[in-house]
């Protein structure tokens, strides 16, 4: 049976710890010279709607390095973009490739091509979900404190992707989620009173202070995600209180470790001085998102 990543819900609790598990291993079996090729003869296709560094980057490299390999479709290089029904791309890149992982705007768009495919699809970022990156995070946080569970994670900014994301990681894992956002920028409400339904311990307000207060992870994002550069300058006036600069940093706990998915505007949601600083994880989060998905495709395609 294939299997699919749209969103991190696609996932048990003991498939997210198990592709954690395994991420480590690849990450220093990788650090030890080790030419592990479990995906010989595989083929990747890359449909981005969007402009990406790290996406791209870490899945077309964790390919190689697995042995296998990727063709990365651009906008404008597919039929697509000439009205072709994702339906029938669906099908014909499941006779083609072995897998799909797709960069778009509207979550429906992943939805659609996942159903028509027989080959595993996964979301590598739309305006609702971004589960690698999530995934990526929390191996970034397993690494830094040996566990996930208990732990107070804070989300200050905007409640877009990376906020759902995080929200339904938190449906799954036995961690506190506090989510610090404007009036009129929260994340999915709907996916919020799911949560809160099911119990778990999720809290949503609009005082960042009180959302990173003795966190043991403090987690942010632009103020302006790709499509909305039009709301960028009064999103920059919203936001101004939100920052994550060294002042918000001394009320999270003095172990707690600062993430943020990049790029970063800094001055704007973070400072040089914290994404720089001593409790910075962003650039080993940012490698990490290469083994994770090494770990993904190797458990999606072996």
């Amino acid at each position: 049976m294939k299997r699919d990543l749209l969103t991190i819900l696609d996932l048990s609790r003991e498939e997210i710890e198990a592709l954690l598990k395994r991420a480590m291993e690849l990450k220093a079996l990788h650090r030890q010279g080790h030419n592990l090729r479990p995906l010989v003869g595989k083929t990747l296709a890359m449909i981005f709607d969007k402009p990406s560094t790290r996406t791209r980057v870490s899945f077309e490299a964790g390919m190689a390095q697995l042995g296998g390999s990727s063709i990365y479709l651009a906008p404008g290089q597919t039929q697509l973009d000439r009205g072709e029904p994702i339906s029938d791309t669906a099908r014909v890149l499941s006779r083609y490739v072995d897998a799909v992982v797709i960069r778009t705007f509207a979550q429906k768009t992943v939805a659609d091509l996942a159903r028509h495919a027989t080959i595993p699809i996964i979301n590598g970022l739309t305006d609702t979900h971004h589960p690698c990156q999530v995934l990526s995070d929390l191996m970034t946080i397993q690494e830094r404190f040996g566990v996930i569970s208990g732990l107070k994670v804070a989300w200050v900014g905007d409640g877009n992707n990376m906020a759902n994301s995080w929200i339904t990681a938190a449906l799954h894992l036995d961690f506190s989620l506090y989510l610090a956002c404007p009036m009129d920028y929260e994340p999915d409400m709907d996916l919020l009173e799911q949560a809160q339904k099911e119990g778990r311990p999720i809290h949503l307000g609009t005082d960042p202070r009180g959302a990173v207060e003795q966190a043991h992870v403090i987690n942010t994002d632009v103020w302006a995600s790709m499509g909305q550069e039009a709301e960028a300058a009064a999103r920059k006036e919203i936001f101004k209180p939100y920052q994550v600069n060294a002042e918000l940093l001394k009320l999270a706990r003095p172990e707690a470790i600062v993430l943020h998915c990049l790029p970063a505007h800094r001055g704007e949601e973070i400072t040089s001085e914290v994404l720089d600083g001593p409790q910075s994880a962003a650039w080993d989060q940012a490698e990490n998102r290469l083994h994770l998905q090494k770990a993904l495709l190797e458990w999606m395609l072996k």
